[in-house]
């Protein structure tokens, strides 16, 4: 039945009646699922997986065919040894789901377990095990709860088993997904009606097009913006853009005089009227005055893995696999390039943190950009903390030249966004990340992955080290770079 709903379509429908429509009646118009995206279902399956060891012993329902599946579920739910079922299947009303996870209680009944791989619960959560408990409770499946494992940030891996007991946090949700029921029929009697309409309805884009998820139909309600948009105005509320939508103000070149901006949205908002950019001249002057040669530039590639690799590892802990510097000894110098890649999955950060220390000296100011590179290395110091005060001095000699360039310039071209990605073309224009096989920082943690994970051909492998290696030298090379303009910009 094409227009049955499962749990997947029901939250679409909770998000955007228009979503679930195209979802059903359009699929083709929807975006595939990228690398990224099916790295984020694989570590979700992964979770899952991980999940069912809290109740060895349970039983899988593997079948795909869907009456078959339910027909089994239906058997296991009757095996009194039966003491917990994974994916158990289920359809009442023509509404089908899928359970994570049935757990049979000491008493009989049944505990209903949703895995989620986030550190918490978040709302969207609990609409979808709402659904799943109304068709369970309305299959005759004498549910004594309802609860949602979701990953434990705060676990620490010792190394060895996965203690799930401790990796997994279990919250009871019976309650709100309770009070949810009278909600969900009206929102199951919305979706059918939109599901039996000849044409998807007309609704406006907002904020739901990304919340919870970036919708699969996004570009198809959301034409490309001009680089003029109000919404190229830096972190300007989405009250505000609707606000200004209402005024029937669109490009940045008609906001109102009086309408309320801040310093930096105020400033931006003149730069693009005026077509030129803005440099606080004494401020960069001030800031960048402190810089100490020998200069370097820095940069960290990570991955964060929900589940830990190495020992002291949390959840989603950033563990580095790479660094760039490009270091200026003295005044005038050429620039030097140094770079350090992990090239197996062995626990390199020790190897990563030594080769680091050697090449940064201990004089001289380390520029980065953002708190990113500073954070990875209070980690480093806490795994290992025989090179703490080696990195301590390190953290005192860090430069972040993200607030500078944020409160001291501002440029057309930035767009809104203060990333490098911006700022480097912006005032670097023959320096842009258009050009590279691996052009932002996800990326790079998937061609890492693919690097070490192995079962390339030696060509491949040479062409992943390369576009690893230059892009993290791009970034670097382009702070230095972003340094030579603002303090052309003195001059």
């Amino acid at each position: 039945m094409s227009n049955a709903i499962d749990k997947t379509r029901y939250l679409a429908g909770v998000q955007c009646l228009r979503r679930l429509y195209l979802l059903v009646h359009q699929p083709e118009f929807a975006t595939k699922t990228d690398a990224a995206g099916e790295t984020i279902i694989e570590q979700g399956h992964e979770i899952g997986m991980l999940a069912r060891r809290l109740f060895r012993g349970g039983i899988t329902v593997n079948e795909d065919d869907v009456d078959l599946a339910i027909r089994r579920t239906r058997e296991l739910l009757a095996d009194p040894n039966v003491s917990a079922i994974f994916e158990g299947t289920f359809r009442n009303g023509g509404v089908l789901v899928r359970v994570d996870i049935l757990h049979r209680r000491g008493d009989g009944r049944w505990r209903m377990i949703e895995v989620k791989s986030t550190t918490e619960v978040k709302d969207h959560h609990l609409e979808d095990v709402a659904i799943q408990y109304r068709v369970l409770s309305r299959s005759g499946v004498d549910l004594a709860s309802a609860c949602v494992a979701h990953v434990n940030r705060g676990y620490v891996y010792s190394g060895g088993d996965i203690d799930v007991w401790r990796f997994f946090r279990i919250r009871n949700v019976t309650r709100i997904v309770q009070s949810l029921q009278p909600k969900l029929t009206f929102q199951l009697r919305a979706e059918w009606t939109v599901l039996g309409m000849p044409t998807a309805p007309d609704l406006p884009h907002g904020r739901h097009c990304t919340d919870p998820i970036t919708c699969e139909f996004y570009d198809r309600c959301n034409p490309q913006r001009p680089d003029d948009h109000i919404s190229c105005l830096p972190r300007l509320h989405a009250n505000a853009i609707e606000e200004l939508e209402q005024m029937g103000v669109e490009s940045i070149h008609d906001v109102p005089d009086d309408f309320e901006l801040t310093e930096i949205q105020r400033r931006a908002a003149t730069c693009v009227q005026t077509g030129q950019p803005w440099f606080d001249r004494e401020g960069l002057k001030k800031a960048l005055g402190g810089l100490e040669h020998p200069l370097y530039f820095a940069d960290f590639e990570t991955v964060n893995p929900a589940i830990p690799k190495f020992g002291g590892m949390k959840p989603y802990d950033q563990l580095p696999f790479q660094w760039s510097v490009h270091v200026v000894r003295e005044s005038g110098a050429d620039p030097e390039h140094l770079e350090y890649v992990a090239t197996d999955t062995r626990d390199t950060r020790r190897e990563f943190t030594s080769s680091l220390c050697r090449v940064l000296g201990d004089r001289g100011s380390i520029v980065v950009y953002s708190t990113f590179e500073s954070q990875r290395l209070a980690e480093l110091a806490r795994w290992l903390p025989e090179y703490a005060e080696r990195i301590d001095a390190i953290q005192v000699r860090l430069f972040d030249l993200l607030p500078v360039v944020r409160e001291h310039t501002y440029h057309p071209a930035y767009t809104g966004s203060f990333s490098i990605k911006s700022v480097l073309p912006a005032l670097v224009p023959e320096m842009t990340y258009e050009d590279m096989e691996v052009s932002n920082g996800r990326d790079a943690g998937l061609a890492w992955q693919a690097l070490v994970r192995g079962g390339l051909s030696q060509t491949q492998h040479e062409s992943i080290m390369k576009a690893l290696l230059d892009y993290c030298g791009r970034d670097t090379s382009g702070l230095l770079r972003i340094c030579e303009a603002l303090n052309r910009s003195n001059e």
